[in-house]
């Protein structure tokens, strides 16, 4: 009896054994499952568009290089800019445009240094002139632009026939108002509030904002009012540039050198000037020898007059309301010459700091001769042609050279609008 039970032990165990060693045997031969959770969309690949703007502005040419992260699903992002600027601007080349070359080939290699080769062929090159070369007699501009035309015609990146333009005053406002509202996130979303631009050029000035009144809309007259699509949102704007407005134009006017050579005089007297002051000021390939003047006003009463009289009648006045306006170039860079702002950082100014400013500066004239001899008049100018635009004293102005390491010029949203061009081309 008690072998039976201990054979019967050993059988057990021998068949739990031997069935172990199959089981295990089994697996042994058997890729197992994994089970995981559902893989995700594999990430998109970043996709880089380049884009090189020349701005042909009146007192010199700058190079924008824009290096854009692009996204189907979404407005493109700049991820970086690269800035060159070089002097005098191609206005200056008007007599002789082959020497306008050095300038344009200097700028093409540092395009070329800041745009990978493998992209070279597919990155838009283009230049757009501004008010310098408006002021030109056409056919001078024209054989500017043609020499431009050629060399970016055998530079490595994508020229076409209208690579090379003058840029009308209204499309450079629409372009600044574009390029500030985008570097702020305001055009991203129908109801975002934008801001309005004012440039303040060496030729030319630009107004430029989305009106709120809709009594804006009704009475400005009809070529003010524009309508674009900017990333398929519609925007209704106000723009209007004033050739001959900008600093360098008013400044030659307001010294009564407007009949220039060959029908006036290089021989400029006013009384925006220092009484003593007597030197040289070069505008549009013309030297002037300027002098001061005493008069029996003081020089801030008398240089007023003078400006007022350039500026009567020439200015409609705007709705500016509650909305924010920034301010650049010239604005910018007299804010900087008076210490109100940083000249890296910007910051904000009121109209009246320009007016005080003015009064300030004309008054100690009398006194002694200020360290820029054209402040008085600059400044003068600036405050009353702000004022003949409809903003108040207590008005604040922002300015930014600069915003997230991206110029505040017009060029950025030039080379948007020109960019799209060449895409629907495509399509």
């Amino acid at each position: 009896m008690k072998r039976a039970k201990l054979f019967g032990v050993v059988f057990t165990a021998a068949f739990v054994v031997a069935y172990v060693l199959l089981i295990r045997r089994h697996y042994a031969t058997v890729t197992p499952q994994i089970h995981q959770l559902p893989p995700h969309l594999p990430a998109r690949s970043e996709h880089f568009q380049y884009g090189i703007m020349f701005d042909a502005g009146s007192t010199g040419t700058r190079i924008h290089i824009f290096k854009f992260k692009m996204d189907t699903e979404e407005a493109p992002a700049v991820a970086r800019e690269t800035f060159r600027a070089i002097q005098p601007g191609l206005s200056a080349y008007a007599d002789h445009p082959d020497e306008c070359a050095t300038g344009i080939v200097e700028l093409l290699e540092v395009a070329k240094a800041s745009v990978p080769s493998s992209a070279w062929n597919a990155t838009p090159v283009v230049l757009k002139a501004t008010a310098g070369l408006r002021l030109l007699p056409v056919q001078k501009a024209k054989n500017l632009l043609e020499q431009v035309s050629a060399l970016f015609d055998t530079s490595p990146f994508l020229s076409r026939h209208n690579s090379v333009s003058i840029m009308d005053g209204t499309d450079e406002g629409i372009s600044a108002w574009i390029s500030i509202n985008f570097l702020i996130g305001s055009l991203h979303r129908a109801n975002s509030a934008t801001a309005g631009m004012l440039d303040l050029g060496g030729g030319s000035t630009q107004i430029t904002f989305s009106p709120e009144d809709e009594r804006t809309i009704q009475t400005s007259p009809m070529d003010y009012i524009r309508s674009l699509t900017v990333f398929s949102i519609s925007r209704t704007i106000y723009v209007h540039s004033y050739l001959g407005l900008g600093l360098m134009s008013a400044r030659l006017a307001i010294l009564g050198g407007i009949d220039a050579p060959p029908w006036g005089s290089t021989e400029l007297v006013s009384p925006c000037l220092a009484a003593e002051y007597s030197g040289r000021w070069e505008y549009s390939e013309t030297v002037f020898t300027v002098r001061g003047q005493k008069t029996g006003d003081g020089p801030y009463e008398a240089c007023l007059t003078r400006v007022e009289k350039v500026l009567a009648g020439k200015v409609s006045m705007t709705e500016t309301g509650d909305m924010d306006f920034y301010a650049s170039s010239y604005y910018y860079n007299r804010a900087v010459d008076l210490g109100l702002i940083d000249e890296v950082e910007g910051g904000s100014v009121r109209v009246s700091d320009y007016i005080g400013a003015a009064k300030r500066v004309c008054s100690e004239m009398s006194r002694s001769s200020p360290r820029d001899p054209f402040l008085c008049l600059d400044l003068l100018y600036i405050s009353v042609l702000l004022q003949e635009l409809g903003f108040p004293p207590h008005k604040h102005l922002k300015l930014a050279r600069t915003i997230n390491q991206v110029e505040t010029s017009w060029a950025l949203g030039a080379i948007f609008q020109y960019m799209e061009i060449l895409q629907a081309t495509k399509n």
